[in-house]
């Protein structure tokens, strides 16, 4: 699926392509928590980096997010980068080079309809915001940290991986 996407300015605009564009994982970290403006969360899809365009690269910057260690469980730099607008602010993408064929555009700032997900996977739990009510049901599932699926493999499960 192509997918098209800016920042609330307009300064940054990009495209890229994306098997996954279901916007199906709701992040809690801290991070996420922090950045997104929204419900105490935010929602990556996966594009591959190869077929990224960005218009307005000068205004394009990007900050190392940090991670817990998982040794002390203490919040260290990261090796990936979390992208935004310098004139704006808004928050665009992440990338991490251990994946270095994919990014991670945030699903609120990809202007082309996103496809509705079949249920919602809410993960760092542990790290989510006590004023959040996160759902629950049948559509819902729950991780404290991190799934073991991927967002590539939770698409090709679903039968919604796009090729």
């Amino acid at each position: 699926m192509n997918i098209e996407g800016s920042c609330y300015c307009g300064e940054v605009k990009f495209s890229a392509i994306s098997h996954t564009p279901y916007p199906y994982m709701r992040c809690y970290c801290s991070f996420c928590r922090k950045t997104s403006g929204s419900g105490g969360y935010g929602i990556n899809i996966m594009a591959q980096v190869e077929s990224l365009i960005v218009q307005g690269q000068d205004n394009l910057v990007f900050h190392h997010g940090m991670q817990h260690d998982p040794v002390t469980d203490n919040l260290v730099p990261g090796e990936g980068k979390r992208f935004f607008c310098r004139q704006c602010g808004s928050p665009l993408w992440a990338a991490d080079p251990r994946w270095p064929e994919w990014f991670y555009p945030y699903a609120s700032v990809v202007n082309t309809p996103l496809p509705r997900p079949p249920e919602l996977v809410h993960i760092m739990l542990e790290f989510a915001a006590s004023w959040v009510e996160i759902p629950s049901g049948q559509r819902h599932r729950h991780f404290d940290r991190y799934p073991d699926e991927s967002i590539e493999h939770w698409h090709k499960r679903h039968g919604l991986y796009e090729t």
